[in-house]
């Protein structure tokens, strides 16, 4: 088991900037340690899986699909989040679906909690853009969501200001900072790790940016599909991400398939997408462990947090605080902890 240290001589090191490896980093370095972040991209982190997600905390949608495990994670991750960054919208979310998705509408219903049914009025005086689309939806008061690209950033900051070190561009690896420093190291690289986990593989989810003013929209709508949930997520400026794929492969960039239903579902959320400039089509790659499970593996000081899957930005804080609590007291999480 390890033992507390704060002392500069037995630091931190992190490898990887993504929202798992950032929210590692500001959580220990607030507590104290000496942390480095090392990042193999830029400043941008445009190659991260993170550049591309959806960015939604939505623990209560989720449980329709996800284990127990994900919601609870989930839920602890929202205070995590408030706490941390009181800005971060929670104006809820929606979840809506036309006629024929009736049946997958209300078994979404029966299968989540902490709803609340809005008619057709009650949806308008929420969303009046959406006024006359559906005659129904189910709200989600307490979820919320973040812009990935503009919250990322915001948590790199919060590490420096709490005296921790960012490095990007530095293509390092845990045997590289274990021969260095007899501190601790938490990889958090995503599928760069397969070296030492081949089980993981990457789920491609794929998005598409699109603008327009014509539509207002204070929070994620998810639209019922016959294959997945499609979600509509405002951004500032006018924007709106489509997402939100789950394809088993690993090639880039978005199928003509994937980008007639992304667009369709945001046309049938509002015929005035229609009319919207498409932005950027983008995928990134999730990575995941075969039962889609995220994963704290122990070997002595060396720590990986892994297997996020579709759900980094909603579980990444509640994995960090068990990271921590197990450097610091020692605490194990038998769900999600393995010793290797």
């Amino acid at each position: 088991m390890l033992q507390t240290t704060k002392r500069p001589d037995s630091p931190v090191s992190i490898i990887g900037a993504g929202i798992a490896g950032a929210w590692q980093a500001l959580l220990f370095a607030q507590a104290g340690h000496a942390v480095t972040l090392h990042e193999r991209g830029d400043e941008a982190m445009t190659d991260s899986t993170s550049h591309w997600a959806g960015g939604m905390l939505a623990p209560y949608c989720e449980a329709e699909v996800a284990e127990p495990i994900i919601s609870r994670l989930g839920l602890r991750s929202l205070e995590v989040w408030r706490r941390e960054l009181p800005d971060t919208p929670f104006n809820g979310s929606l979840v809506v679906a036309h006629p024929r998705e009736r049946n997958d509408f209300e078994r979404f219903a029966r299968m989540t909690e902490d709803h609340r049914r809005l008619d057709a009025a009650g949806l308008a005086e929420l969303e009046p853009s959406l006024e006359g689309r559906f005659r129904d939806a189910l709200f989600f008061p307490a979820e919320g969501h973040v812009e990935p690209r503009r919250v990322l950033p915001q948590l790199h900051e919060r590490i420096r200001a709490a005296g921790g070190t960012i490095k990007f561009c530095s293509d390092v690896t845990a045997n590289d900072l274990a021969k260095d420093s007899d501190g601790i190291v938490i990889d958090c690289r995503g599928l760069g790790a397969r070296d030492e986990q081949p089980e993981l593989r990457g789920v491609k989810g794929e998005m598409i940016l699109i603008e327009t003013s014509e539509v207002q929209l204070a929070r994620p709508v998810r639209l019922m599909h016959p294959r997945w949930p499609l979600y509509v997520i405002p951004r500032e400026d006018n924007l709106f991400m489509l997402g939100a794929t789950s394809i088993e492969t690993e090639d880039t960039g978005v199928s003509v398939r994937s980008a007639l239903e992304l667009l369709g579902a945001a046309y049938a959320v509002h015929p005035a997408f229609g009319e919207a400039r498409i932005v950027e089509f983008g995928s990134g790659l999730r990575p995941a462990f075969p039962d889609n499970l995220p994963r704290i593996g122990i070997r002595g000081r060396r720590i990986t947090v892994n297997g996020l899957y579709r759900h980094g930005f909603l579980i990444a804080p509640a994995l960090a605080e068990l990271t921590l609590n197990y450097v610091e007291r020692g605490q194990i999480d038998n769900e999600v902890m393995q010793c290797l």
